[in-house]
């Protein structure tokens, strides 16, 4: 291990053997984390090679378990965002392009930090699991062309250890890694294809589109090498994404789309990355058929009905989704005004993430119990005009205590100006 160290740190390439070597040691237990951390720091420093990473992602999905969908009838395409702030993309897509007749083989993580997961809000449906054996999982997407469930503890364990490697030694942001971490596990759970909607702004973990474009044609690279198409969605996460954020709000908000009343940024991105999911199963020959394909399952209730499918088959109560009202909803309530009159010019989706965390919709540690019912509803978003002391969002806690820091947080998410500024697009970039 020391002269592979060494190597990388004069910047050389590596090879497979030695990578499966790396690997292999670190989830074994014998290699220990403080060799693998000065591994890590010194490919931060000089970086891996398009084959390199390939290989990398490669070994790392090989660590554990692979999920073989070869008995499901058709191309399984999935679709994968990389986190941000009112993201309930995973809630109307599932449904809405399983009714579609595209299988969803869908495996979903929990929020961390101001980022929420699909799990915890679907989880605020009473009595729905996203626990299930494998067979089970496969069976529930035979029958239903939709299944959703948290990803088994055995898949990808490398890059479990590695994650938490990097967290706490200043080595997340390098694209190389980022681009292994998320493809072995998309590949592992036996996708054909895949959409990535890359979000870049203030609430997501890229910044800018300049950043967000060599990791989306990393990503792309690494699906050639392994036989698996990809199409990358650069989105725009510079203020939250649809009018809510917190678990129960956000399930909400997801029926409301698919219900046809959904908010136009949500049901926009939706039909986009819904469109190419439709092109890459073949299921349409362009992303404009996919559009109209999706609106009519919109239109005609077929969407919102595969959702009430999915609750069923795995455990929730329908009435739940039938009647919104009967959703965890937080005990108390506080609105936030306007401080001042003007066009809303910045709206911080970082802050009013962090905001949801200390309200208790989201977790500060991986341990943090999560109030279901908790969150935010943003009345006003980036270009509306507002008065002094007009409600701007309410915000929703068990815990009046809670209130003052997530206040705070509100403050500095917005920005109020007397001249408008030009509205930034949505869909910023499309790699294939």
């Amino acid at each position: 291990m020391l002269e592979l160290i060494k190597k990388k740190k004069s910047g050389d390439t590596l090879s497979r053997e030695d990578y499966n070597y790396i690997i292999d040691g670190f989830v074994a237990g014998e290699i220990p984390d403080y060799q693998v951390a000065a591994f890590l720091m010194a490919v931060y420093f000089k970086g891996l090679n398009d084959e390199e990473t390939a290989i990398l992602t490669d070994v790392m999905m090989r660590s554990g378990d692979l999920i073989n969908l070869s008995a499901i009838k058709g191309i399984k395409v999935d679709k994968h965002s990389t986190g941000g702030v009112g993201d309930k993309t995973s809630l109307v897509l599932g449904p809405l392009v399983a009714a579609a007749g595209v299988p969803v083989a869908k495996m979903s993580g929990r929020g961390l930090g101001h980022t929420g997961g699909t799990l915890d809000k679907l989880e605020s449906i009473k009595n729905l699991s996203v626990s299930m054996t494998r067979t089970e999982f496969i069976e529930k997407i035979q029958a239903h062309n939709i299944a959703i469930c948290g990803q088994n503890a055995t898949l990808v364990p490398a890059d479990k250890k590695l994650y938490a490697l990097r967290d706490v030694t200043g080595t997340v942001d390098n694209i190389s890694l980022i681009a292994s971490s998320i493809m072995s596990k998309k590949l592992a759970c036996g996708a054909d294809a895949i959409v990535i909607d890359l979000k870049v702004g203030e609430g997501a973990y890229m910044k800018t589109v300049t950043e967000a474009e060599p990791l989306a044609n990393m990503m792309i690279d690494i699906g050639k090498k392994m036989n698996r198409e990809i199409i990358v969605v650069i989105s725009a996460m510079h203020q939250p994404l649809g009018l809510t954020v917190g678990n129960a709000l956000e399930v909400k908000e997801a029926i409301e789309t698919l219900q046809g009343k959904g908010p136009k940024d949500l049901t926009d991105l939706c039909l986009v990355l819904g469109s190419y999911m439709l092109v890459l199963a073949k299921v349409v020959p362009t992303k404009e058929e996919g559009l109209e394909r999706l609106k009519a399952l919109i239109d005609s209730g077929a969407a919102f009905n595969k959702f009430k499918e999915l609750v069923k088959a795995q455990g929730g109560e329908v009435a739940v989704v039938e009647d919104t009202n009967l959703l965890p909803l937080a005990q108390f309530q506080q609105v936030y005004k306007s401080p001042a009159e003007g066009y809303i010019t910045h709206l911080n989706a970082l802050e009013v993430g962090l905001a949801s965390v200390k309200l208790g919709a989201g977790r500060a540690t991986q341990t943090s119990k999560i109030d279901y019912g908790a969150g935010v509803v943003l009345q006003k978003k980036i270009g509306d005009y507002v008065k002094k002391n007009e409600p701007l969002a309410t915000l929703y806690a068990d815990n009046q205590d809670h209130f003052t820091k997530a206040l705070e947080y509100m403050e500095s998410a917005y920005t109020i100006n007397k001249e408008a500024e030009p509205p930034k697009p949505l869909i910023m970039k499309i790699i294939r």
